[in-house]
């Protein structure tokens, strides 16, 4: 029998940790059980040739696929057209986006088996029973959640070629103690933590074989400060070790949770080795308590202010668009607010309906209307009509290209001026309006645009204005033509990005 483990990735340089987990944990099938990924935008029959070399003549044959939010679509596709050709290979899903409302997806009825929940130790035995028998009745496989550890870490099956050019994507803990109701998180029970010194070893071990770029999907990496404390002094040994070949550490933290003794390790780490990914989502009070949101928001922006002022951290902070009970004015005023602590990045995300999270209890009483197909966002709410929603897509979109990108790094205080909100959505009214495009924009049209919304909208000096942005644009077209090197010769180390939708599940099933 051979095992193919498989999964579409957002970007080739996203290595899928669940995965590895499920191979690091195949027991006794591990030798005939093998991982190859593939990556979002591949043409569905291509990837059907790839996973059907890995048959071997009349052997039993089980694909796994890793089926999220972003990849949905595509590997339906894909299933569809594997079961077409070669109908008797055994098609097993697992993932996020199959663990919940498995009776009315395409997806699900193409397939074989389906694991809901953790597959580290579910997916290996329905394997061993479709091989050994006897072959399982049921078709939908509840993933049983094993004691921490007896689950087998999988970071030496990270590749040296994963190593020098993906990112690598680590845990010390599962699930979250909070119950954010956009967040399939919400139906976690509490947080799992791996034993810290048993991931610190694999740490190490990582380390040694050349990685450097470290990305912690654990939902609170700040939940536990004497867990925190021993992760950060393992980067901060390494960057006293080697300064000249630094680590580069990300965290997701919780806002209002920094205690002193956090703050101290903070302040340790130099330029371009830290970064955190901090959610605030909403800072009215009210939505907060509708889903079930607990956040200090006084000490939120306090943190998030001391970090900008007294820290070396990249901050990219998060805001959720179309939330139960947000109206433009209050999600303005947040934003507007977020602007003023000063983060390097502001992650503007619209609402998503993740399959399974209690933020559909608000449909009836808020009149949420989500997009029926993947990412299922909100298309209009109550208080905000369809036509106000897609200005704030539009508003997301032209955010990232200007803002996020540090493209436009002196111009941006301009376009914001006193009321940052309402400044860029006039900004992306206006652009949309003299475009009708909110993608492939190139950098020198952009620049353009930019110009003539300050002179012709806000009345600047037209010399100051293309002055102001010819000064960015210089400095973009340097760095693209010499880039930022590092000790290596090598491009600089980016800032690194959400790899998944709004805060979806990182269930590990196949």
């Amino acid at each position: 029998m051979t095992i193919l483990l498989t999964t579409l990735n957002a970007r080739y340089a996203h290595a899928s940790l669940g995965l590895r987990y499920l191979l690091a944990n195949m027991g006794d099938l591990q030798s005939q059980t093998q991982i190859h990924e593939f990556v979002i935008g591949a043409r569905s029959t291509d990837i059907v040739e790839k996973i059907l070399a890995y048959r071997q003549p009349g052997e039993k044959f089980i694909v796994g696929f890793g089926v999220y939010i972003w990849n949905v679509v595509e590997i339906t596709q894909v299933v569809a057209v594997l079961k077409r050709v070669a109908p008797d290979i055994i098609v097993v899903l697992g993932g996020p986006e199959v663990s919940h409302e498995t009776n009315d997806q395409d997806i699900i009825r193409l397939a074989d088996y389906v694991i809901t929940g953790w597959g580290d130790v579910t997916f290996p035995s329905l394997c061993q029973q479709l091989m050994y028998g006897p072959t399982p009745l049921m078709k939908v496989h509840a993933g049983q959640q094993p004691p921490m550890n007896e689950i087998k870490l999988p970071y030496a099956l990270y590749s040296d070629h994963d190593i020098r050019h993906r990112t690598l994507y680590v845990e010390a803990s599962r699930g979250c103690p909070f119950k954010c109701e956009f967040c399939l998180s919400a139906l976690d029970k509490t947080a799992w933590p791996f034993d810290i010194d048993a991931f610190l070893l694999e740490m190490e071990s990582l380390y040694q074989r050349g990685a450097r770029l470290f990305k912690f999907v654990d939902r609170t990496f700040n939940l536990n400060i004497k867990t925190s404390l021993k992760i950060m002094q393992f980067f901060l040994d390494k960057l006293a070790a080697a300064p000249d070949d630094p680590v580069f550490a990300h965290f997701e933290v919780v806002p209002d949770h920094l205690p002193d003794a956090l703050k101290e390790g903070i302040q340790q780490f130099p330029d371009g080795t830290l970064q955190f990914e901090i959610g605030i989502q909403s800072f009215n009070p009210e939505v907060q308590a509708l889903i079930s949101r607990k956040q200090n928001n006084a000490k939120a922006a306090e943190n998030i202010r001391w970090l900008c002022e007294h820290s070396h951290a990249h901050l990219h902070v998060d805001l959720i668009a179309g939330l139960p009970g947000e109206t433009m004015e209050s999600f303005a005023a947040g934003f507007n607010q977020l602007v003023a602590l000063g983060p390097h990045e502001i992650q503007f995300g619209i609402l998503k309906r993740l399959r399974g999270t209690p933020i559909i209890r608000h449909t009836e009483a808020y009149q949420l209307a989500f997009d029926p197909m993947p990412p299922y966002t909100i298309l209009a709410n109550k208080d905000i009509p369809f036509a106000e929603m897609q200005r704030l897509v539009r508003f997301a979109r032209y955010w990232d290209m200007v803002a996020n990108s540090g493209r436009f790094a002196n111009t941006l205080p301009a376009i914001l001026g006193e009321t940052p909100f309402e400044n860029f959505m006039a900004f992306s009214d206006w652009t949309y309006t003299n475009t009708d495009a909110t993608h492939r924009i190139a950098l020198d049209r952009l620049a353009g645009l930019v110009t003539r919304w300050l002179h012709e909208e806000r009345g600047w000096d037209k010399e100051a204005v293309t002055n102001l942005v010819a000064s960015d644009y210089a400095g973009n077209i340097k760095h693209k033509q010499g880039g930022e090197k590092n000790h290596q010769g090598t491009e600089a180390r980016p800032a690194v990005a959400k790899a998944t939708p709004q805060r979806q599940s990182r269930h590990l099933a196949a």
